[in-house]
C-alpha cells in the first residue's frame, strides 16, 4: 500500500484545497528528515549564520520584511565599504567597551583576518587603508553581496522575502518548552511555521526604512525577555549654527581637527579626525568615535561642551605669532587667507568671536586651538548608524540561545552592544552570526533532530 505525504517546502500550514498535485509526494517509506531551521533577518549576521549551518550540510530557511536581502549592508557601503580594521587584535576588542569579554568568544573564532579570508574566498581581496579601515580593492558593497547571496542560493538556502515575524500563536504550548510555531505577516496574509530552531537576528531600530525597526521588542518582551531600551549609537549631535554659517556650510567636511572634551571623571579625551558639519550640528567619523561617551554625558547635563583645535600641527605660539603680523591695509579676510585661515574654518571663529574679539591675535589663537562646541542633544536614533540596547547577554547561555525559550538564539545588532564605525559593527555582526548557527548545531545534534 502507498503512502501519501503532503509536503510544503516553506514549512506553512496551508488548507488542503491550496495544495497543489505538484506536491504530493509517493513514497512507501519516510526518510529521516533534515531539521528545520529559520533564520530571522537577511542582514551580515543572519547571512552568516545562513553560511555556517549551509556548510554543516543542512538547508536554512531565511526570512526578511524587506524585498531584498541586507539593504543596510548595501547602504552602509555606497561610501566605500569598510568591512574591519587592520588594527592589533588585543586593541581591536577594546573597541566593544563594556561587552568587551562578552563578544570575544565570537570574535576569537572570526578574528579581523577570517574576515578578510572570507572576503577573499568570494574572489574580494582586501586593503588597509591609512586609517586602518579594511575595504575591498574595490570599496563596493553590491558584488560582494551578490556573491554571497549566490553561494548561499546554491548550498539550498532558502529565502523568504517580505515576510515580517510578528510573534506566536496565542495557543502555542510544548512539554519541552520548545516555541515551534512562528507567525509571520506575508503578501498572503499571516502564515504560521514550524520549526526545530530558529536564530534571531533583527538588527537594532537604526535607518528602520531599512528594516531595522525595532519591532521584536514587543513579541520577546511578553515573553519575559528583558531588553535594554534602544538608544541611537554612531550618531550625529544637535547644536546652534546662525543661519547664515548653516546655508553656507552644511554639508561641508571639517577635515583635519581634533576633537577633545573632558569626561566626568575629569580626564581629557582627544582624536585626529574628519567630522562633518550638518544642518543641525555635526555627524562623521571623529564624532561617532566618542558618539556612546558624548550620549552617557549628555544624559547627565546639557548642553555639553567639545572642543576643536582646527590647526592641530600648529603650535599655539606659532599661531599667535602669525596672528601677531602687521596687517597692513589688507581686510581680515585677506589677512587670515595667508595664514590658511579660509572656508569653514574661518567661519566658525566668526561664529564664536565678535568683532572686536576677532582683532585679538591672542584671542584668536587660543580659539582657533580650542574652539567650543556646546552639543545641545543627540539626534533621533532612526538618523544613526547603529544603535545600542538590546536584548541582554543576562538572557543567553554561551552558544547566544535563549536560556526561557529552547531553541531559539539571538545575535548581532538586536543584542546589548555597541562599537564605533571603522568596521567593528560588521565583523561583530557577522562573528555573532557564527556563534549563534554553531549553538544551533550543538543544539540540535545534542537533541538528535
Amino acid at each position: 500500500m502507498c503512502l501519501i505525504f503532503i509536503v510544503n517546502y516553506s514549512n506553512s500550514i496551508l488548507p488542503l484545497d491550496s495544495i497543489h498535485k505538484d506536491e504530493l509526494i509517493l513514497s512507501t517509506t519516510l526518510p529521516k528528515r533534515l531539521p528545520k531551521i529559520a533564520i530571522i533577518g537577511a542582514g551580515p549576521a543572519g547571512l552568516m549564520a545562513a553560511q555556517i549551518l549551509a556548510e554543516a550540510g543542512y538547508a536554512p530557511i531565511v526570512f526578511d520584511a524587506m524585498p531584498s536581502a541586507a539593504r543596510k549592508f548595501l547602504q552602509a557601503g555606497r561610501g566605500g565599504l569598510n568591512l574591519t580594521h587592520g588594527e592589533d587584535f588585543e586593541l581591536f576588542k577594546t573597541r566593544y567597551f563594556e561587552a568587551q569579554n562578552l563578544l570575544t568568544p565570537a570574535l576569537e573564532k572570526f578574528t579581523p583576518t577570517d574576515l578578510r579570508a572570507w572576503a577573499a574566498s568570494f574572489g574580494f581581496e582586501t586593503f588597509v587603508g591609512s586609517s586602518g579601515k579594511v575595504y575591498p580593492l574595490d570599496k563596493k558593497a553590491a558584488p560582494l553581496l551578490r556573491a554571497w547571496l549566490h553561494q548561499l542560493k546554491s548550498q539550498h538556502t532558502v529565502f523568504h522575502m517580505k515576510h515580517r515575524w510578528i510573534g506566536w500563536p496565542r495557543s502555542q504550548t510544548s512539554a519541552e518548552g520548545q516555541w515551534k510555531e512562528w507567525l509571520f505577516d506575508t503578501p498572503d496574509g499571516v502564515k504560521v511555521f514550524e520549526f526545530d530552531a530558529v536564530i534571531l537576528a533583527l538588527g537594532g531600530a537604526s535607518w528602520p526604512h531599512l528594516g531595522s525597526t525595532g519591532r521584536w521588542i514587543t513579541p520577546l518582551s511578553e515573553k519575559g525577555i528583558s531588553i535594554t531600551p534602544l538608544q541611537p549609537a554612531n550618531m550625529g549631535f544637535d547644536l546652534f549654527w546662525s543661519e547664515v554659517f548653516k546655508m553656507k556650510f552644511a554639508g561641508t567636511p571639517l577635515k583635519n581637527v581634533q576633537l577633545s572634551f573632558t569626561t566626568e571623571q575629569g580626564e581629557t579625551l582627544s582624536q585626529l579626525g574628519e567630522l562633518m558639519i550638518t544642518e543641525k550640528g555635526v555627524e562623521g567619523s571623529l564624532i561617532y568615535t566618542f558618539s556612546k561617551l558624548l550620549r552617557e554625558q549628555l544624559a547627565l547635563h546639557a548642553p555639553l561642551t567639545i572642543h576643536l583645535d582646527l590647526f592641530p600641527h600648529r603650535a599655539l605660539s606659532h599661531l599667535s605669532e602669525q596672528l601677531s603680523m602687521p596687517q597692513g591695509k589688507q581686510s581680515l579676510s585677506s589677512f587670515w587667507k595667508r595664514l590658511g585661515l579660509t572656508g569653514v574654518k574661518a567661519s566658525l571663529l566668526r561664529d564664536v568671536l565678535n568683532k572686536t574679539e576677532l582683532n585679538q591675535p591672542g584671542l584668536v589663537a587660543s580659539t582657533l586651538k580650542s574652539l567650543p562646541l556646546n552639543l545641545i542633544a543627540m539626534r533621533p536614533i532612526e538618523e544613526a548608524i547603529s544603535s545600542a540596547g538590546g536584548v541582554g547577554f543576562a538572557n543567553l547561555d554561551e552558544h547566544l540561545m535563549l536560556k526561557a525559550m529552547p531553541g531559539i538564539f539571538c545575535a548581532g545588532e538586536m543584542l546589548d552592544w555597541e562599537a564605533p564605525t571603522g568596521g567593528y559593527l560588521l565583523t561583530g555582526v557577522m562573528a555573532q552570526g557564527r556563534q549563534a548557527a554553531e549553538g544551533v548545531l550543538t543544539f540540535i545534534q545534542a537533541r538528535d533532530l
